[in-house]
């Protein structure tokens, strides 16, 4: 079963500034290229940081701000500091969270959670940029067919458990959910096909209605009841 990775749905042809970029040059490539933000690279195009909207939105606020409150939320050092930028250098949000392009969309997507960033940029082993990961990018993968998904299943969820004798099982698919029908002989061997089933990649959801005609999860410390390396 394919894995999808960063590489299957991010961005190669992905805009950069460099560290002196101007501030107003930033705002020309946003708007221009319409999109939220921008790695910032070096010299030698290693990422060192991102410059987004909320990054240059700073100075807006700053200008409308006519009488200073010392202690507002926003006016934090670093916030004051990217106020005052006139460079992508001094406004941008470094280190940048960043992505190798190995990395699962499911991996990815935790990533983007617990740094709470909306995109990745996407470096090699050196560190130099080759591409950018947005959420968006991520739900490429419900974009997959029905018909796409189903041949994934059967191929590969169902591969080792229809090769045994009385095994009879009934996939449908629809708008990315999977329905599972049918009998196999171990329970394990039911509990086995859902769970492969649901980590094809453009599954939504599985409705496992399987049956089974031995519990083998009584039988314990025996081979019959861990099959296809289920631990």
């Amino acid at each position: 079963m394919k894995l999808w990775r960063v590489d299957d749905v991010m961005t190669k042809d992905v805009v950069s500034v460099r560290e002196d970029t101007p501030y107003r040059a930033v705002v020309d490539l946003l708007i221009g290229r319409r999109v939220s933000a921008v790695p910032v690279v070096d010299r030698s195009d290693r990422v060192i940081g991102v410059v987004s909207e909320a990054d240059l939105l700073h100075k807006v606020e700053a200008a409308g701000d006519a009488t200073p409150r010392i202690f507002d939320a926003w006016r934090r050092r670093g916030d004051r500091a990217k106020a005052g930028g006139r460079t992508a250098a001094d406004v941008m949000t470094s280190p940048a969270v960043t992505s190798e392009p190995s990395l699962s969309l499911a991996a990815a997507a935790r990533r983007m959670h617990r740094e709470q960033v909306k995109r990745l940029p996407v470096v090699d082993s050196y560190g130099h940029l080759i591409g950018i990961v947005t959420r968006s990018d991520l739900l490429k993968v419900h974009r997959r067919t029905d018909a796409e998904i189903r041949r994934d299943v059967v191929d590969e969820a169902l591969g080792e458990v229809l090769a045994l004798p009385g095994a009879t099982v009934q996939v449908e698919t629809a708008d990315g959910v999977v329905t599972l029908s049918g009998r196999v002989h171990f329970r394990s061997a039911a509990e086995r096909i859902a769970q492969l089933t649901r980590r094809v990649p453009g599954v939504v959801d599985v409705a496992d209605g399987l049956t089974f005609d031995i519990d083998d999860s009584l039988i314990n410390g025996s081979e019959i009841g861990t099959p296809f390396g289920v631990a």
